[in-house]
């Protein structure tokens, strides 16, 4: 399984799918940490079994995690500062539209609430990163 944690360190709650991917790696578990929607689509399109963790934006409580198949991708809010607005979604759906869709694309989304340049992680994002990490360490270790 790859795993890919996505977001920007220097966007406050953007920060947890990076924040994720570190956990894991002080774990002993291999984990990538993805910038960009190319990025993604560039580190999965050999994978068969991808795991993406990525903060978003769906109207739940701040620090809510959301566990979809990338099939049942409900609408997500823009969280990027980017003007291009490609994302998560749109990743998914050009890989869709281009036959590089992983076998099995899973989604791990944190609800932040949080974005502004510089700011801190919210308390409740951090404590959703603690909680997604330990749920993939026990997950990858059921697997094996």
């Amino acid at each position: 399984m790859l795993i890919l944690g996505c977001g920007n360190r220097d966007r406050g709650d953007d920060a947890a799918g990076v924040l994720v991917a570190e956990r894991l790696r002080a774990l002993g578990i291999p984990a990538q940490i993805c910038s960009g929607s190319s990025a993604l689509m560039d580190a999965w399109s050999e994978a068969p079994d991808v795991l993406v963790i990525d903060c978003v934006v769906t109207g739940s409580p701040a620090g809510t995690v959301h566990a979809w198949a990338a099939r049942h991708l409900p609408p997500l809010a823009r969280t990027s500062a980017s003007t291009h607005g490609f994302g998560l979604r749109e990743a998914i759906e050009l890989s869709r539209a281009l036959g590089c869709l992983p076998a099995r694309l899973r989604i791990y989304g944190i609800e932040g609430i949080n974005f502004a340049i510089g700011s801190s992680l919210s308390k409740e994002v951090q404590e959703a990163v603690e909680r997604v990490a330990a749920r993939i360490a026990i997950e990858g270790k059921e697997e094996t």
